[in-house]
C-alpha cells in the first residue's frame, strides 16, 4: 500500500495559511524594508518573516524533520544526517515582483523524503490562488483541501502549437544557451514572460505546455516539481536530471519534453550529444499548409503518444 502523506499535505497548507496572512500584511506597504543580498537579489522583512515563522511550526510539529530555507541555510531536525525527511522552503518567490508591487510572488513549501519531492503547496495569496500536490495522488487547485478540483497538463504534441513561459532572456546568454532559447520562442505559437512560479503552475492546469527557466536554486523549484509531475508534466534539469536537483528547470507536458530538450538541452561538461543539437527540426507540413489544429485538452490521455 502507497504511504500516505495526507498529514504532511494538511501541515503545509497550515504554514500557507499562516504565510499568506503575514506576506499579504507587508505587501504593498510604503515602508518595506529592502535589501540586497550577496548575490544581488531582493530580500524584504516578509520573506525572512514568513520563513521564521514557517521554520518554527514545523519545529514544533515535525521534530525530526530537517529544514532547508532560502533565508536561513539548512537546520537539522533531531533525525539529523542525509536522507530522512527534510522540508524545503522558498518563503517569497518572485520577491523583486513582491517589491514592486506586483500580485506574482508565491510561498513555496516542498517536502523531500530519500531524495524525492513528495508533497508540495505553492500559494499565491494576491493572485488568490493555491496548488498542492502529494505524491501518487494527483494535483489539485483551490481554496482549500475541501474545495478544490484536479488539474492537468495539456495533451498539446508539437511545437508550433505550443505555448512557453519563461521567467527572463538574459540568464540564457550567461549559460550559452541565448541563441538556442530564441529560437526555440520562434518554433513555439506563443511565448509569454508569465516568470516564476507561475509559469509552471500555468502548466500544470494545461494553460501552458512549456516552462524554461536557466538559472534556479532548489527551493525555487522543489514545490513546482511535485505539482508538475503530479499533473502528467515531466520537471528536469536542462542535463535531463529528474527533479529539482539541477542548477535549471525544463518542464513541459511530456509529449513535448524531447522537442523543447532539443533547443535547450544544456551539457556544460561534455558538449552536446549531436551535432544538431538545437537546430530547427523540418516540417514539411507546416511549411505547406498555413491552417493548423490545436489540442488544448487537459484530460489525461487514453494512450501515450
Amino acid at each position: 500500500m502507497a504511504h500516505s502523506y495526507n498529514d504532511d499535505l494538511r501541515l503545509a497548507h497550515v504554514l500557507a495559511d499562516n504565510a499568506d496572512n503575514l506576506s499579504m500584511d507587508r505587501f504593498g506597504s510604503i515602508d518595506l524594508q529592502v535589501d540586497t543580498k550577496p548575490d544581488m537579489t531582493y530580500v524584504t522583512e516578509s520573506d525572512q518573516a514568513v520563513e521564521a515563522a514557517i521554520r518554527r511550526t514545523l519545529k514544533s510539529a515535525r521534530t525530526r524533520d530537517i529544514v532547508l530555507g532560502e533565508e536561513q541555510g539548512e537546520d537539522e531536525g533531531a533525525a539529523g544526517g542525509p536522507g530522512g525527511r527534510r522540508w524545503i522552503i522558498d518563503p517569497i518567490d518572485g520577491t523583486s515582483n513582491f517589491v514592486r508591487g506586483v500580485p506574482v510572488w508565491a510561498t513555496l513549501i516542498a517536502l523531500e523524503e530519500d531524495g524525492e519531492i513528495v508533497a508540495g503547496c505553492v500559494s499565491a495569496p494576491a493572485l488568490g490562488r493555491r496548488w498542492w500536490a502529494s505524491k501518487g495522488t494527483g494535483a489539485y487547485t483551490g481554496k482549500s483541501l475541501m474545495s478544490s478540483r484536479q488539474i492537468h497538463v495539456s495533451q498539446v504534441s508539437d511545437l508550433g502549437s505550443s505555448s512557453l513561459s519563461y521567467a527572463s532572456l538574459g540568464g540564457w546568454d550567461v549559460i550559452g544557451k541565448g541563441e538556442a532559447f530564441a529560437a526555440l520562442m520562434r518554433r513555439c505559437w506563443r511565448t509569454r514572460a508569465y516568470g516564476d512560479f507561475w509559469s509552471y503552475m500555468l502548466l500544470a492546469e494545461g494553460a501552458v505546455d512549456i516552462a524554461a527557466e536557466p538559472e534556479l536554486k532548489v527551493w525555487d523549484m522543489a514545490a513546482l516539481d511535485i505539482v508538475v509531475r503530479e499533473a502528467g508534466g515531466r520537471f528536469t534539469s536542462l542535463a535531463g536530471l529528474p527533479g529539482p536537483w539541477g542548477d535549471n528547470a525544463l518542464a513541459t507536458n511530456t509529449r513535448l519534453h524531447d522537442a523543447a530538450m532539443a533547443y535547450v538541452g544544456h551539457f556544460p561538461d561534455q558538449g552536446p550529444p549531436d551535432p544538431s543539437w538545437g537546430d530547427d527540426p523540418e516540417d514539411e507540413d507546416a511549411k505547406s499548409d498555413n491552417v493548423r489544429t490545436f489540442e488544448f485538452s487537459r484530460e489525461p490521455a487514453d494512450e501515450a503518444p
